[in-house]
C-alpha cells in the first residue's frame, strides 16, 4: 500500500491528529489533509504532527471558488488562494487542490464563469511556481456546475492547465467526477505529465437527497476501476492514490473501520492495475 493516501474527508468524524494516528495505525504511507481542520491546530501543529508521523501529505483541499463577479470579491478569492499555496508549501504537499466555483447568485453566464476561473489560475500560477507548489484543477461531475464546479470535464480542465508550465498546473482525476466522460480514455491519455492527483471513489445509486454525499467505497457502485487505473498508470502517473469519499454512511462508521475497508478494496480494485 506505498501509494495508498487517505483523504481527510473520508473519515471526516477524526480530527486532523486522529486522521494522522489512525494513518500511521494502519500502515498507510500518505495523507490528504483540509485546510479546515489544520486551521483548527495551526499550520505549525500540523506540519510538525505530520513529519513527526513520517507521512507524505499527497494534497491539500482546497483552493479555488474563484468565479465571483465583483473585483473586490476576486480580489479576495485570489489572497485566500495565495494563502492556500504558502500553507500548501509548508506542508510539504504534493499538490493543492482548486475546486473552480460554480455560478455567482444570479449569474447564468456559465461560460464566462470558466473564464474567470481560468484568469484566476493564471494570476495564481506565478505564486505557485515561486513556492513550488503544483496546482490541481479539479473538473467536476456537470451536477455540480451551477453551485461547485464550473469546469465539468476533464478535457475543459486540460484546456485550461496546459498554457502553463505542468510544474505548477495540471489537473486532478477523480473517478467519481469523470467516470462517465465520453472520450475520457483519451483525454487521460491527454493528461500525461499533467495529472497532479489521482482520487478514487465510486458513483452509487440510488442518489442520497444530497447530491454531495453520493461519493461511495470502491466497489459499491458502478465504476470500473480496473479499468480506469490502467488509463492513469498508462498515461504515466506515478504518485499517490487518495481515496475522497463523502457519505453519510462512511462518515457513521467507525474510522478504523473505513480505513481498514478502503485498503482492502484499494488493494482489490486499484492496485493491480497500477
Amino acid at each position: 500500500m506505498r501509494r495508498l493516501s487517505l483523504n481527510q474527508r473520508t473519515c471526516a468524524g477524526w480530527s486532523l491528529r486522529e486522521a494522522i494516528d489512525g494513518c500511521v495505525t494502519a500502515a498507510l504511507p500518505s495523507i490528504g489533509v483540509w485546510r479546515e481542520p489544520v486551521a483548527e491546530v495551526g499550520l505549525d501543529t500540523a506540519v510538525r504532527w505530520v513529519r513527526e508521523a513520517g507521512l507524505r501529505v499527497s494534497s491539500v483541499c482546497r483552493g479555488g471558488f474563484f468565479t465571483v463577479r465583483d473585483a473586490d470579491a476576486r480580489a479576495a478569492a485570489h489572497e485566500a488562494n495565495v494563502e492556500a499555496i504558502r500553507e500548501t508549501a509548508a506542508l510539504g504537499a504534493a499538490t493543492l487542490v482548486l475546486v473552480p466555483g460554480g455560478l455567482p447568485d444570479g449569474d447564468k453566464d456559465l461560460a464566462g464563469a470558466r473564464d474567470r476561473a481560468a484568469q484566476a489560475i493564471a494570476d495564481l500560477e506565478p505564486v505557485a511556481a515561486e513556492h513550488g507548489v503544483l496546482l490541481g484543477i479539479e473538473p467536476m461531475h456537470p451536477i455540480f456546475a451551477a453551485d461547485r464546479g464550473v469546469v465539468s470535464t476533464l478535457g475543459q480542465a486540460l484546456d485550461i492547465a496546459e498554457h502553463f508550465d505542468p510544474a505548477t498546473v495540471g489537473v486532478v482525476v477523480d473517478t467519481f467526477h469523470l467516470w462517465w466522460e465520453p472520450g475520457v480514455e483519451e483525454q487521460v491519455a491527454r493528461a500525461a505529465g499533467r495529472i497532479a492527483s489521482y482520487q478514487v471513489c465510486d458513483w452509487i445509486t440510488p442518489f442520497p437527497a444530497d447530491a454531495l454525499l453520493s461519493r461511495g467505497m470502491m466497489g459499491d457502485g458502478h465504476i470500473d476501476f480496473p479499468t480506469f487505473t490502467s488509463w492513469v498508470a498508462q498515461a504515466g502517473y506515478t504518485g499517490d492514490v487518495e481515496v475522497e469519499i463523502f457519505h453519510a454512511d462512511v462518515w457513521a462508521a467507525p474510522g478504523a473501520d473505513v480505513v481498514s475497508t478502503m485498503a482492502r478494496r484499494y488493494v482489490e480494485l486499484v492496485q493491480p492495475s497500477l
